[in-house]
């Protein structure tokens, strides 16, 4: 990719953050139109959960294969299809006449969208190179998260009281229109200097781990444990084979030599339980606002303000931080203010109370608002770029993962704990036990953030840097040999 001037690398990210904002509103939207979609559907509380999943189960199963495609055949060719796919996806959502239906075309959706974010966070990385610029240029695209976090619940709102929840749809339809004439004449050209082959059986793999997975954790409430044994086992059989297949192959779609950096391991892990913790808070969040306490969405989206609001503002310090003083910080404030805020919910009821629901929706913003920027500047600074789009899909796969199986955990234990009595009674008992696990998911932020962002975990990613450099140097030399 050629330098470009400052100008043209600020609208380059601004085309960028537009693919970003378009799914994270799509998503944090879609989660205040759960209960109107819910009573419009007839929908249970695993239709719901499917409804969320079919998306995010798609999107972290194709994102690494989306990440290396670009890398190979150019990035910002399958950007635009990225953005050609979702806009259709989207359209075909707002028409969607049932809940399956609805699913499927959420799964093209996802196909598009699996181009687009790790896609873009690629060609950030290939066009601002010095590192200080980088973590600012990632700030703002932590930032955007915030955004959508803040407008979402409103404009979901908004859209469902005064139209349909079918109208959240529509947003995407102009801004991924404009998005795409923007990429297509502004945005240059990239690739990797050495294509990487297709990993056929890596990418089964994959999905069948995601997929088995997912599926064995929403049905176990309804189908019952001895029913969804199977696919626990195909799950755990697909993961054992990934640990065996992908380290034998050449160019596979998972290097795990990545994973010997500690920070970039520790990033990974981060992601699945800061985007559990996201998914499962949101979930809990927009049932109990809406079905319990008997707000309308826009209300709802209301409440959600001062959880958004710390989202938007905290992003683009942590990015600065990261900038001048490492991710180690951030990921501690992540980590204490997440743990916090859902300890408020598990041990104090808090969502029963109109000060403490507002202190724990706070808390979880700024926890949630350090969080990202030390997680994607981690996972592609220590990097070689040559291989920029396959680590920045592995770290977006990651938190996909874990709203995943945030989603899919939070509302099987809520299945679970539903009983025939009073929905409004049994929600906050049948909730507890969620609180503690996304509690436990803030920990994980905590210890794991502490532990890989010390001067041994850096040496680690330094070496892991060498080894990976070395390697393209040798291939390169063959080839031309």
């Amino acid at each position: 990719m050629p330098e470009l001037s400052p100008r043209r690398r600020v609208l380059v990210l601004a085309i960028c953050c537009m693919s970003l904002l378009i799914v994270s509103l799509d998503t944090t939207a879609l989660n205040v139109s759960l209960p109107a979609m819910q009573r419009d559907l007839g929908a249970s509380t695993s239709g719901l959960q499917w409804t969320i999943d079919a998306y995010t189960l798609v999107l972290a199963s194709l994102l690494m294969l989306a990440g290396s495609t670009a890398d190979r055949i150019g990035r910002k060719r399958v950007f635009m299809t990225g953005l050609i796919l979702f806009t259709i996806g989207s359209a075909l959502c707002s028409a969607a006449p049932t809940l399956d239906s609805l699913i499927v075309f959420r799964m093209v959706q996802a196909v598009g969208g699996s181009m687009l974010n790790p896609v873009a966070m690629s060609i950030i990385t290939n066009t601002f190179t010095d590192p200080r610029e980088r973590a600012r240029a990632i700030g703002v695209w932590g930032g955007v998260v915030g955004i959508s976090m803040a407008a979402g619940p409103l404009v979901g709102g908004l859209l469902v009281d005064a139209v349909d929840w079918r109208a959240i749809f529509w947003v995407n339809l102009p801004v991924g229109l404009t998005a795409l004439l923007l990429t297509l004449r502004f945005v240059p050209e990239s690739r990797a200097p050495k294509a990487r082959r297709l990993d056929p059986v890596g990418q089964l793999l994959v999905i069948a781990l995601f997929g088995a997975l997912t599926y064995a954790i929403i049905e176990a409430p309804n189908a019952g444990f001895a029913s969804v044994l199977p696919f626990a086992g195909v799950a755990a059989a697909a993961l054992l084979g990934l640990l065996w297949y992908e380290p034998r192959r050449a160019e596979p779609l998972i290097d795990l030599r990545f994973f010997r950096s500690a920070p970039f391991s520790g990033a990974t892990v981060i992601a699945i339980g800061a985007f559990a913790g996201l998914g499962g808070f949101l979930f809990l969040s927009t049932l109990y606002l809406q079905n319990v306490r008997g707000l309308d969405a826009l209300h709802a989206g209301l409440w959600m303000l001062p959880m958004a609001t710390p989202m938007f503002l905290c992003a683009p310090l942590s990015g600065r931080l990261v900038g001048s003083r490492g991710p180690r910080l951030p990921l501690l404030v992540a980590g204490v203010a997440m743990t916090t805020s859902c300890a408020l919910f598990a041990l104090f009821e808090a969502e029963t109370s109109n000060v403490t629901l507002l202190l724990g929706y706070v808390l979880f913003g700024i926890g949630f608002g350090f969080v990202n920027a030390p997680i994607t500047n981690t996972a592609v600074s220590g990097m070689p770029r040559a291989q920029a789009g396959v680590a920045a899909a592995v770290a977006s796969t990651s938190r996909q993962l874990g709203q995943t199986l945030g989603v899919a955990v939070i509302g099987a234990v809520l299945a679970a704990g539903i009983g025939s009595s009073s929905y409004k009674e049994s929600f906050v008992a049948a909730a507890g036990p969620g609180w503690w696990v996304l509690t436990g998911c803030g920990l994980l932020v905590l210890v794991v953030g502490a532990v890989t962002s010390g001067p041994w975990a850096r040496r680690t990613a330094e070496r892991t840097a060498q080894t990976l450099e070395s390697a393209e140097i040798r291939d390169a030399s063959r080839v031309v040999a």
